[in-house]
């Protein structure tokens, strides 16, 4: 019998579900890097979630199940909402203004340069590996063979990654 672990020992609680949770995600959405993401993006919310909610979660388990299914449904609605495919020319005529207000400028800008403080805040071979993972696309094997490590740690890197943005964007009320 295995005990569960502390709600906020995130370090274990990886090791001991992430790969079931990537076994689960994957048989629902049948694509190995939104799999990945899905798991990565629920360690980072569940993490999120036990820094600022009042009382950790009794049963992480199913935390994070609950997580990975409501993100593997926002991902499936988000697919129906894009429909069909479109250049932007062949809308164009369509918008209305599609310059944003000063306002969302304004807190575009502010949002960005708060991450790019975290992302700077990161050690390297994690900050890469967002960058390569978000930004270039690259999979996780692509990045684990760049960054001469394991697909497991690159894993690590952006879920650490991901999880430090997200919580000094949240302290930054954002």
């Amino acid at each position: 019998m295995t005990l569960q672990p502390a709600a906020n020992d995130f370090d274990r609680l990886f090791r001991l579900y992430h790969r079931d949770l990537g076994a689960f995600a994957y048989g629902r959405l049948r694509d190995s890097e939104a799999s990945s993401d899905v798991v990565q993006d629920a360690f980072v919310r569940y993490i999120a979630h036990t820094r600022t909610a009042r009382e950790a979660p009794e049963a992480p388990r199913f935390f994070l199940w609950r997580i990975a299914s409501n993100l593997i449904l926002d991902l499936g609605r988000r697919d129906r909402r894009r429909g069909r495919m479109a250049s932007l020319d062949d809308v164009a005529a369509e918008l209305a203004d599609p310059t944003p207000s000063v306002e969302h400028q304004l807190s575009a800008r502010e949002e960005y340069r708060i991450f790019l403080q975290a992302l700077n805040e990161l050690p390297k071979n994690q900050r890469l590996a967002l960058v390569l993972n978000r930004v270039e696309q690259m999979t996780h094997a692509e990045i684990a063979c760049r960054l001469d490590v394991s697909p497991s740690m690159v894993n690590k890197y952006i879920m650490k990654a991901l999880s430090h943005c997200a919580i000094r964007l949240m302290q930054a009320g954002r």
